[in-house]
This record gives structure tokens, C-alpha cells and sequence, in this order.
């Protein structure tokens, strides 16, 4: 009897020792799985960081340069698109090539050749607020509620997600209100010397104001411009769906797109070669029009090659934040992000925004801003 209790007590101890060991891996993984995420989340936000900045700050190179009607400078930009994202395809062991994934390309050269007519009309800071918040909303929209055939992507906090959107949104109506003092053309020390004193010649076109957005008044100049705005913004968000849309059927045994990669980062290559060809494109059909006499602006040169670099490192930044986060997550953030930074540099060094009511307006719609922000991002832990 001794020796069978013993033996059942024995027992006992055992299951006992063999359930704490199963707790403590449990446990274990637990932290270990929520390490991982909190990691991921980190560097998901810190590169969602390094986008923001750089968008953000991708137009100012060329703020103070004449750039006329803009034609010009958006193919340098986009030139030097193409030759950062070669670069990093070399770098990535030349992922296979998708040629669907060059129509984003398409659509974000076709809201790119707005952007000078954009940032004469109503300011760096404004222009860029307002084209970030109308691509946060169709962005979002796609990611979330899976629009343009793309699978929706879900959120652990659904709701928070939604303010966060809904606010980043309201900031961009907010900072409508703000005035903004824009200087069309840049002080004299800063034109071009070559335009200067080679306006008949036929290499360089017509004095900068002789262009279209010269000869139309203030308001209807702003108006305009926040049109613009919004239409770029909207192809801006709309330029990426091609890219969700391969990853979505990436799994589908049907589909043409199957086995593809579920990186984005894979894809940048391809969407900026969309871009070249379409700026080029874009660039022939405007030298046509002109009579092969374009308006070419020698000291947009190098700003736009910086320009279109920050924006290409900008890409991959981001595009690797949605490995670890989600789209859903992360364009909220980059749109509203942007705009914050854009508006900055209007504000505090190009003296866009002036005056007490308007500074109020702007730190309002900051606030708004960085709350939509902060909820989006929270929405996915």
C-alpha cells in the first residue's frame, strides 16, 4: 500500500512538473511572440519615419529654381527615379520583373506633371497637404475595404483605424483654411542666368511670365491649384494598387500572378520604369507641341536628380514598412506624414504661412494630424 501510494504521489509530482514545463513554454513563446512583434512594429515605424521625412522634403531642393511650366523638371526627377530604383534592383538580385506593376508607374508620372503648376499656384506647403490627404483617402480606402480587385487587409482595432484615417483626412480640410503667401517666380539672384539673357533663343523659352499660370488672378490661381491638387493626390494613391493587386493573387492558382512575390519592395524596380517611360512620353509629346523648342532650365538639373532620389529612397523606406506593418497601416501615416513635414518647411523657411490666425489654423491642423497618425498606428497591435 506504501508502496503504491508512492507511487501514485510520484505520479502526481510528475504531471504537475510536466504541466509547469508546458506552462513556462507557453509563456515563453508568448514573449517570445510579442518580442518579435514589437520589434517588427519598431522598424516598421522607424522607416515609416525616414519616408515621411523624405517625401516630405523631396520638392524643396527645387523650391527656390526656376522651373517654368514644370515639363522639364519632371523628367529629370524622373530619370533619377529610374537610375536609384536600377540601383536598388542590383542590390536586390534583380527580382522577377512585372510589367503590370509598371501601370502604377503610369498613373504617379501622370499626377507628377501637376506638381510644379501646383506648388506655383498655392504654396509647397498647402499643395502637398492637400494632394497627401485626398491619396491618404483613396490609399486607405483600397487597403481597407480591398477596392480595384485587392484583398482587403484587417486591423486588430478597427475602429481606432478608422478615426486615425478619418482624422489625418480632416487635417487635410483643415489646412485648407490656411492662406498661404506664395512667391510665383524666385528673386532675381536665383534665375537662371542662361534664361536670363537667352529668352529668343532656341534652346530656352519665354521669360517665366509669360506662362499660363502667370496670367491668372490670385483666387482663381488658388482654386485652381487646390483642383490640381486633389487629382494628383488621387492618382498618387491610386498608383500602388497595381502593386497590392499582383501581392493579393500572388496565392491563386488561377491567376496569372501566381507564385509572384509578396515583398513590395520586389516591385519598385518595375513601377519606376512605368514612371520614365511615361514621363518621357510626356516630355516627346511636349516638345512637339512647342516646336521642338522646349523650355529647358539648365539649374533644375541637379535639384531634380536629388529630388527624384530622396523620392525613390523614400519608396523602398516605406514599402519596407509595410513588411513589417500593413499598407492599411502605413499610408495614412506617410500621406498625413508628408503633408506635416511639407507644411514645415512652407511655413518656417519659405514664410508661406503668416500671420496669427493662419499659425493657429496650422498648429490645429498639426494636432489633428498627429492624433490620426498615432491611432492608425496603434489600430494594428
Amino acid at each position: 500500500m506504501v508502496s503504491c501510494h508512492g507511487s501514485e504521489h510520484a505520479a502526481e509530482q510528475g504531471a504537475k512538473c510536466v504541466e509547469n514545463v508546458a506552462t513556462g513554454k507557453l509563456e515563453t513563446f508568448a514573449f517570445t511572440f510579442n518580442s518579435t512583434n514589437m520589434t517588427h512594429f519598431a522598424y516598421g515605424i522607424s522607416a515609416n519615419v525616414v519616408a515621411v521625412l523624405l517625401y516630405g522634403s523631396n520638392f524643396v531642393p527645387v523650391k527656390r529654381i526656376e522651373t517654368g511650366d514644370g515639363m522639364f523638371f519632371q523628367w529629370v526627377n524622373c530619370a533619377a527615379i529610374w537610375v536609384a530604383s536600377m540601383i536598388g534592383d542590383v542590390m536586390l538580385q534583380s527580382p522577377k520583373f512585372h510589367p503590370f506593376a509598371m501601370l502604377g508607374g503610369v498613373i504617379w508620372a501622370t499626377g507628377n506633371i501637376m506638381v510644379v503648376p501646383i506648388i506655383k499656384a498655392i504654396g509647397l506647403g498647402l499643395g502637398i497637404l492637400l494632394w497627401g490627404s485626398s491619396s491618404l483617402l483613396i490609399g486607405w480606402a483600397t487597403s481597407r475595404f480591398g477596392w480595384f480587385g485587392i484583398a482587403a487587409q484587417d486591423v486588430s482595432r478597427p475602429i481606432l483605424n478608422y478615426c486615425g484615417a478619418g482624422l489625418c483626412l480632416l487635417s487635410g480640410l483643415i489646412f485648407f483654411f490656411v492662406r498661404t503667401d506664395v512667391e510665383l517666380h524666385p528673386n532675381s539672384e536665383s534665375l537662371p542666368l542662361l534664361i536670363d539673357r537667352r529668352t529668343h533663343s532656341g534652346s530656352f523659352g519665354p521669360r517665366s511670365s509669360e506662362f499660363w499660370i502667370d496670367a491668372i488672378g490670385p483666387k482663381t490661381r488658388r482654386v485652381i491649384g487646390c483642383l490640381l491638387a486633389v487629382v494628383s493626390g488621387l492618382l498618387y494613391g491610386s498608383a500602388f494598387a497595381p502593386i497590392l493587386y499582383i501581392k493579393s493573387h500572388s496565392s491563386c492558382h488561377e491567376s496569372m500572378f501566381h507564385g509572384a512575390s509578396i515583398y513590395e519592395v520586389d516591385y519598385v524596380y518595375a513601377q519606376c520604369s512605368g514612371i520614365f517611360v511615361a514621363s518621357t512620353v510626356y516630355f516627346a509629346i511636349y516638345c512637339a507641341a512647342m516646336n521642338n523648342r522646349p523650355r529647358i532650365y539648365s539649374r533644375a538639373i541637379l535639384p531634380g536628380l536629388l529630388s527624384g532620389l530622396m523620392w525613390a529612397l523614400a519608396t523602398y523606406c516605406w514599402f519596407l514598412a509595410n513588411n513589417y506593418l500593413s499598407a492599411v497601416i502605413t499610408f495614412p501615416i506617410v500621406s498625413a506624414g508628408y503633408g506635416l513635414v511639407a507644411a514645415l518647411w512652407g511655413s518656417l523657411v519659405f514664410r508661406e504661412i503668416k500671420g496669427l490666425v493662419n499659425c493657429f489654423i496650422f498648429a490645429l491642423a498639426t494636432c489633428v494630424v498627429l492624433t490620426g497618425s498615432l491611432l492608425t498606428a496603434i489600430s494594428k497591435l
